[in-house]
């Protein structure tokens, strides 16, 4: 089944908040995918809605130049020192510039005691997962200048506004929940996890250790929603932990997490 088709298996999502999704018949899910990484900060982090509602209230969709392109560019490069940061609306202006050798994501708290560490073996064009609007822009790139220089890479996008504000708060609210979001103390996991089984951790993420196809993911998605789980569609994408977890909660994804195998 494609990504698509694993998600329809949900039923219809009425709400989110925080690390949960309420669907339409009165089921809660522990969000396991969020949303890729974009709701890594839970699905209600209030600055960033706050920011959506004062920019929408000005009415600030169209992508017309604002101030908020440099403050976004001055709120990455603490997380990139030194790189230069290009912004899109999508990955599409990058089509035969970068090759894949070249690129990989960049992903906070995958370090629990560095949680917004950038290697310095890093690849030379990173693309930050970041929270955002979840399902929309913008696509960052954080840039080694020796190889930006060498690479004739287009000037960034015009976005709208709406988006950058959220975009600008989540970074800030990304390296304010450093300490907290990074270091998560979930001690059945960590046990489970010990005992062997087919998941690795890194940080907040989990990992399949061996290689896995289409299939098996399916079972596997299937399994978890049962258990009342999201994982993401894919198995390219990594398993996050929730920043908030009830003792019941853990002990069930512990309990899976030893249970089945990817």
């Amino acid at each position: 089944m494609s990504e698509t088709e694993l998600l329809r298996l949900l039923p219809p999502v009425l709400r989110a908040r925080d690390f949960h999704l309420y669907t339409d018949g009165g089921k809660r899910l522990v969000d396991l995918y969020q949303e890729g990484g974009a709701a890594v900060l839970g699905h209600t982090p209030p600055n960033m809605l706050r920011e959506l509602k004062n920019t929408a209230s000005r009415g600030l969709f169209s992508a017309l130049p604002h101030p908020l392109e440099k403050r976004f560019v001055k709120a990455l490069s603490q997380l990139f020192p030194g790189r230069v940061i290009r912004v899109y609306a999508s990955s599409s202006s990058l089509t035969g510039i970068i090759e894949k050798s070249d690129q990989a994501p960049w992903r906070p708290f995958v370090d629990a005691e560095n949680s917004l560490l950038v290697s310095a073996a890093a690849a030379p064009v990173l693309i930050p997962v970041l929270p955002g609007l979840q399902g929309g822009g913008p696509f960052v790139l954080a840039i080694d200048p020796v190889f930006a220089e060498a690479h004739p890479f287009p000037p960034s996008d015009l976005l709208s506004p709406a988006f950058l504000a959220v975009a600008v708060r989540g970074v800030y609210d990304l390296i304010a929940a450093a300490l907290e979001r990074g270091n998560l103390r979930y001690y059945k996991i960590n046990s489970a996890l010990k005992k062997g089984g087919a998941w690795r951790r890194k940080g907040i993420y989990l990992f399949p250790k061996e290689t896995h196809n289409p299939a098996d993911w399916e079972k596997l998605f299937r399994r978890f929603l049962e258990g009342g789980f999201l994982l993401p569609p894919t198995p390219d994408l990594p398993v996050i932990l929730p920043g908030i977890l009830s003792p019941g909660e853990e002990a069930k994804l512990a309990g899976l997490l030893a249970d089945c195998q990817v």
